[in-house]
């Protein structure tokens, strides 16, 4: 959470379909009340807008129009998502990221909805967390989601036409793949979250991480530490910001534009934390590392990753091991998405396949008659004594066919026992 999805400092690119990665998933807060207030009103006047959230989800199959931004929405008649329209969302969530290149802006969507969750408090959904709560315009002007309207604007679609997922699991969901399809780790999600129904439920502003704080370790602990994350916890999200840039205009941190971004893809500009920022690997820790090109994006909250003692011990081994990066954040990433959430049913839905049973190898006889083919162990051990029996070796297959060899060796031995007999 803390480093891409967190922050306003990831700049949502365009309010059209070709939205960048732009919209950075940053730390800091963004963009002033105005901007937000006057971006607010210019989706007023657009049909997305018009249409958000009047009506309640349903669990019938046919997909109903919802109202997003507004005030007045009910509260949902079934609040488990559909696990078959979980799976089509997210093909159509691979989709949309091919043309829109908005990988940053959907991680911090599902990061920003799940990261106002504080483990002081018990009753749902007070206590904040994935919950769907930044659909509405209360929580939607926060500083920190500065810019998130353009992700909305990206989800609504899906929402519309999978009336059976809740906003909660959309967001996780599109976070979740966002990752994914840009290179990263398979994070182990679950969903079957349940939506708040009314603004009214929102958390109160202040809950995400700054950019900026004059002491940035004690604050991202602070901030990390009520959501009941560790240190490693907090360094490998910081590894998201792998991902997307940020800009001035929002977030009041960043270039206008870099040798990196002002080409795009998506709307140009922006600064980066990395070369390749659609690109899910571990350059965001060998960047800050380096500190070599002034092109690139350090926060206060990013290079305190490697100032801090116990930061630096994390922050050095994902520069070294992408691996044990890749490992650590998918863990970290599947358990911030599930903060303060209430799921529907209790153990969750997961929509992915556990992993293929490996296919016993067919035994053909032909293949181990030829010194061509190298054998497996496995094969080795099945037709050893078999084998051997006849002066062979599995390390050494025999040039003719052996098992006709066997076959007839048997026949020879049945045709002298019934003459013995007779």
């Amino acid at each position: 959470m803390a480093s891409v999805a967190f922050s306003g400092a990831a700049a949502a690119a365009t309010t059209s379909r070709r939205l960048p990665a732009s919209a950075k998933l940053s730390l800091s807060p963004s963009s002033s009340s105005s901007s937000s207030s006057s971006s607010l009103k210019l989706l007023g006047s657009t049909p997305i807008f018009s249409r958000l959230f009047l009506k309640p989800k349903r669990c019938s199959a046919a997909p109903l129009p919802s109202r997003a931004f507004s005030s007045a929405a009910a509260a949902p008649k079934c609040l488990a998502s559909d696990p078959e329209q979980l799976k089509l969302a997210r093909e159509d969530i691979r989709e949309l990221l091919k043309t829109t290149f908005s990988h940053p802006i959907l991680v911090r969507l599902g990061w920003h909805d799940a990261g106002t969750y504080n483990k002081n408090i018990e009753e749902w959904p007070r206590r904040g967390g994935a919950n769907g709560s930044l659909r509405f315009e209360i929580e939607l002007k926060h500083a920190a989601n500065a810019g998130l309207v353009n992700a909305l604007k990206l989800i609504q679609p899906l929402k519309d036409k999978y009336s059976d997922v809740t906003y909660a699991d959309l967001f996780q969901l599109a976070s979740a793949t966002a990752v994914e399809e840009a290179g990263g780790p398979k994070i182990p999600m679950k969903y079957g979250r349940v939506d708040v129904s009314a603004p009214e439920q929102c958390p109160e502003e202040g809950r995400l991480p700054s950019a900026g704080p004059p002491s940035p370790a004690d604050h991202l602990r602070e901030v990390f530490y009520r959501m009941g994350l560790n240190d490693k916890e907090i360094v490998a999200l910081s590894g998201a910001h792998t991902l997307g840039r940020s800009r001035p205009d929002r977030s009041g941190w960043g270039k206008p534009e870099t040798k990196y971004t002002k080409d795009g893809p998506g709307a140009p500009g922006g600064q980066s934390w990395t070369a390749q920022w659609l690109k899910f690997d571990n350059s965001y820790f060998t960047d800050i590392k380096e500190k070599k090109d002034e092109d690139l994006l350090v926060l206060p909250t990013d290079g305190v990753l490697f100032e801090d003692p116990a930061f630096k011990v994390y922050a050095e081994k994902y520069a070294e091991d992408q691996e044990a990066f890749f490992k650590d954040y998918a863990e970290a990433h599947a358990k911030l998405s599930n903060l303060g959430a209430k799921f529907d049913p209790p153990e969750g839905i997961v929509i992915d396949d556990g992993p293929s049973q490996p296919v016993p190898e067919k035994f053909v006889a032909a293949k181990y008659s030829s010194g061509k083919r190298e054998l497996s162990e496995n094969m080795k051990q099945k037709i050893r004594a078999e084998y051997q029996a006849v002066g062979g070796s599995p390390d050494k297959p025999l040039q003719s066919n052996y098992f006709l060899n066997i076959i007839i060796v048997i026949g020879v031995l049945a045709l002298l026992t019934s003459l013995v007999g007779n």
